[in-house]
C-alpha cells in the first residue's frame, strides 16, 4: 500500500514538475498530497497496531481454551476412575446380598414345591383323627400285657423314622447361610443321594458348588454347577449356576471360557437378575455381552 502510494506521490510530483503550472498551484498541491500520504501511512500503522491486538487476545482466549480442555480432562479421568470403584465395590456388594438372599429364595421355592402336598397331609391327618375317634367311641383299650415282651418285661421302643425330605433340606440350608459349610455339603450330599427326584434335588446341587466356591475351591464348584447344567435342564438354578460357573472360572484365571459363560447368561436369560449381574462383571473385566446370534 505504502508503495502505491509512492507510485502516486512521484507520479503526481512528475506531472506537476512537467505541467506547466503556476509554482504556488504545485506547492499546495505537493502539500496536499503530503498529508494524504501520511494520513495513509497513519492508517495503516493503525490497521497494524489493531491487528496484533487482536492476534494477542485470539491468542489469549485458545490459551484459556486450552486450559480448561486440559481441566476437563483431568476432572473426566478423575470421574472416569470414581465410576470405575463405584462400580466394583457395587458389585462386591451385590454379591454378598445375592448369597444372603438365595437361602429367602430357595426358602420360597421349597414353599411352593410343598403347596401341591399339603392337601394330602391334611387328609391324612383326618383319616387318622376319625380313625382314633373310632376306637375311643367302641370302647378300645391298650392291652398293657401286649405292650410287654415275653415274661412282663417292656418292648424296646421302636425305631425313629427317617428324617423327611424337608427336614433334610431345611436342615442343610440352615447350616450353608450360618456358615457351617461341611456339615451343609454332607446334609445336600444326603439329601441327593436320598430323594434324587424331589423338586429340590437340583438346589441341593447347586449348593454344593456353593459351598465349594465359598470355601475357595473353583474347580470343585465349577464341577458342581456342570452337574446343575447337564443333568437337571429344568431346574430354576440354570441362570445361577452358569453365572457362578463363569465368576469361578475367572477366579482361576479363566478369562477366555468365564467371559463366554457370562455372555451366554445374557443371551439366554435376558432380563433376569443373573443377567444383570453377568453384565456388571463383563463390564468389570473389560469385556463387552456378546450379540444375539441371528437365529
Amino acid at each position: 500500500m505504502a508503495l502505491a502510494f509512492a507510485a502516486v506521490f512521484f507520479g503526481a510530483l512528475g506531472g506537476a514538475l512537467l505541467a506547466p503550472q503556476p509554482a504556488g498551484a504545485v506547492s499546495k498541491e505537493m502539500i496536499e498530497l503530503q498529508q494524504q500520504v501520511a494520513q495513509i501511512l497513519q492508517g495503516q500503522q493503525d490497521l497494524r497496531s489493531a491487528v496484533d491486538s487482536n492476534n494477542a487476545s485470539l491468542k489469549t482466549l485458545v490459551q484459556q481454551s486450552l486450559d480448561s480442555v486440559n481441566k476437563l480432562s483431568g476432572e473426566m479421568g478423575s470421574l472416569q476412575k470414581s465410576v470405575q470403584e463405584v462400580q466394583a465395590n457395587t458389585g462386591a456388594r451385590i454379591d454378598t446380598m445375592t448369597q444372603q438372599t438365595q437361602g429367602l429364595s430357595d426358602n420360597l421355592q421349597d414353599v411352593q414345591a410343598r403347596v401341591g402336598k399339603l392337601s394330602q397331609q391334611l387328609t391324612d391327618v383326618q383319616n387318622l383323627l376319625q380313625s382314633i375317634d373310632a376306637k375311643v367311641s367302641g370302647g378300645a383299650t391298650a392291652n398293657p400285657v401286649a405292650a410287654s415282651a415275653p415274661g412282663g418285661a417292656p418292648s424296646a421302643n421302636p425305631p425313629m423314622p427317617p428324617i423327611s425330605a424337608d427336614t433334610l433340606y431345611q436342615n442343610a440350608l440352615r447350616d450353608f447361610t450360618g456358615g457351617k459349610y461341611d456339615l451343609s455339603q454332607q446334609e445336600f450330599s444326603d439329601y441327593i443321594k436320598n430323594f434324587p427326584s424331589n423338586d429340590l434335588a437340583s438346589n441341593a446341587q447347586f449348593y454344593l458348588g456353593e459351598v465349594a466356591y465359598a470355601q475357595g475351591d473353583f474347580k470343585g464348584a465349577i464341577a458342581a454347577y456342570d452337574t446343575v447344567l447337564l443333568n437337571y435342564p429344568k431346574s430354576f438354578k440354570l441362570a445361577a449356576s452358569l453365572l457362578k460357573k463363569g465368576f469361578a472360572e475367572l477366579e482361576l484365571g479363566q478369562k477366555a471360557s468365564g467371559t463366554r459363560d457370562l455372555r451366554e447368561v445374557t443371551r439366554r436369560f435376558t432380563g433376569s437378575d443373573e443377567a444383570r449381574r453377568a453384565q456388571a462383571k463383563l463390564r468389570e473385566i473389560g469385556a463387552t455381552a456378546a450379540p444375539h446370534s441371528s437365529h
